[in-house]
């Protein structure tokens, strides 16, 4: 109604919407569907990183920065770490751009990683409250500048771009938000190298290599050259004609290589 503030201007309270305020039980079940989603494209395990970045004013429905919650942080928290212990890969947490984007992470983390450490201690307003709420969950936790992160979780719109590896994947969930904040995830692959006889199917490169040692093993001593290669020259167009097979196919000793 006219005059009436808005629901968010009492200090201390948390935002309330038309339809009710977002709960942790909410964001902590919501996290971890997203998480699994994410987990069936990523594949992580023990070595590999997931960098979480969330904003917790944008999950209760205001704008990033503007209605930080404690409670919301620790649910977020809660439900990745309970993620990371089952799938035994290492987490980190991004905090705000006042601290540069720099991460929580545990001391363990940071010795076997070789990540640098960075001196400040993140709280709401100044790295936010998913990022202090890890910080002080972990006992041994550290703060490192950047990492390279094997997937990723953005809830808010945070920007965890600066700390994923190359090259970035989107990985579509069965969920586009966690409360009212929108979600991004992503996983990695390593870049794609080579031109047009690059192959990078496996097993279309396992059939060519095959398909080489094969002929080198039929052909008497002293056939021609020619002859093996265009053997081979077949067996490669065979292995090209599976998904990500080569564009062009070519003997093994054809092009100079060795």
């Amino acid at each position: 109604m006219a005059g009436q503030p808005p629901a968010h201007a009492h200090a201390g309270q948390p935002p309330v919407r038309a339809d009710g305020p977002v709960t942790p039980e909410e964001v902590r079940r919501q996290t971890a569907e997203c998480l699994a989603d994410l987990q069936a494209a990523a594949g992580l395990g023990p070595g590999k990183v997931l960098v979480v970045g969330a904003s917790t004013s944008e999950i209760a429905g205001e704008r990033i920065g503007t209605a930080t919650s404690a409670v919301l942080g620790q649910a977020v928290v809660d439900a990745v770490l309970a993620f990371a212990e089952e799938t035994g890969c290492d987490v980190v947490f991004q905090c705000c751009e006042h601290l540069n984007r720099a991460l929580v992470a545990r001391a363990d983390a940071v010795e076997r990683h070789g990540w640098r450490e960075v001196t400040a201690v993140p709280v709401p307003g100044a790295g936010g409250a998913v990022a202090a709420a890890a910080y002080f969950t972990w006992p041994d936790a550290r703060l490192v500048e950047a990492v390279a992160a094997d997937a990723g979780i953005d809830i808010g719109d945070t920007l965890i771009g600066m700390h994923l590896r190359r090259v970035a994947v989107p990985v579509r969930g069965r969920r586009r938000e966690i409360g009212r904040a929108h979600v991004t995830m992503a996983r990695t692959r390593p870049p794609l190298v080579g031109g047009a006889r690059a192959v990078y199917d496996r097993a279309a490169a396992a059939a060519r290599w095959a398909a080489a040692l094969a002929l080198e093993d039929a052909r008497p001593d002293g056939a021609a050259e020619e002859a093996g290669a265009a053997g081979a020259r077949t067996a490669g167009e065979r292995a090209g004609e599976q998904p990500g097979g080569a564009a062009r196919a070519v003997g093994p000793n054809e092009g100079g290589c060795p």
